[in-house]
């Protein structure tokens, strides 16, 4: 399966009042596994961005000026995302933007479910989590998703932290106790996701009784009989009692 976590930064709230994307950061996950492949462009919107937004992500139209326009990259940006599942946290924030930009270029470009499936992960945070905060700092705190060096908005960031918080809200990973290790490193299996010994507990071992040790043997015995000689499970003696005599951990 192919996703692409996505956001976007704008110059504004509301498309149809003429505002545009500034900024997006696509992050590719392949099999739940993030991999190196991203899109990232910050886009010249050929007009002035709200103080607002500024204030939230950094950008402003002097540190544009050079960037590529919306139709310099859409070719790109739609080869990047085609037939796969976006994951965008209040989709319709992103989705109404990004269509906005394709309506701008002809209605020959059409809209953008023509070219992918769109997941909101917002909506599955509010199902998950009714009557609490779900923005994406909310998410992260509660996902254990490590956002301490995020100062401003970014569309890059920001879909590098919901790529972590989706996979840990629809993995089950977050209650499995596994300590020191974040979201992305318990998917991906890395080191910073190694299960944690139990501390301060001494196993108890069980071992088998005589007569479940007889009735051992003897069940190889017949298993050894009936395959002509193929018994493999001897031992290092080549005793069939071998085995279970070592014990077993309860649990195993």
């Amino acid at each position: 399966m192919r996703q692409i976590v996505l956001d976007t930064e704008t110059t504004g709230l509301a498309p149809e009042e003429g505002h545009r994307i500034i900024e997006v950061g696509c992050i590719e996950i392949l099999n739940r596994r993030v991999t190196s492949s991203n899109f990232h462009r910050y886009l010249n919107p050929e007009r002035e961005i709200d103080p607002g937004a500024s204030e939230v992500h950094g950008l402003t139209l002097e540190k544009l000026r050079d960037s590529p326009r919306f139709h310099d990259v859409v070719l790109e940006f739609l080869e990047f995302i085609r037939g796969a599942e976006l994951i965008i946290h209040n989709a319709p924030f992103d989705v109404g933007f990004i269509n906005h930009e394709l309506a701008r270029l002809g209605e020959a470009w059409g809209r953008l479910e023509d070219y992918c499936t769109v997941f909101d992960t917002l909506k599955l945070a509010r199902e998950r989590h009714p009557g609490q905060r779900n923005s994406l700092d909310a998410l992260c705190r509660r996902y254990e998703v490590d956002n301490a060096h995020r100062e401003l908005h970014g569309a890059l960031l920001d879909a590098e932290l919901l790529a972590d918080v989706y996979l840990a809200m629809t993995g089950g990973q977050s209650a499995l106790g596994l300590d020191g290790a974040t979201p992305a490193a318990r998917e991906q299996g890395g080191a910073g996701g190694a299960v944690q010994p139990i501390t301060g507990r001494t196993p108890r071992v069980l071992t088998a009784s005589p007569d479940e040790l007889a009735a051992h043997v003897a069940r190889l015995a017949m298993i050894d009989q009936t395959s002509g000689g193929k018994l493999v499970w001897q031992g290092e003696t080549g005793n069939p009692a071998w085995a279970p005599a070592r014990g077993l951990r309860a649990g195993r």
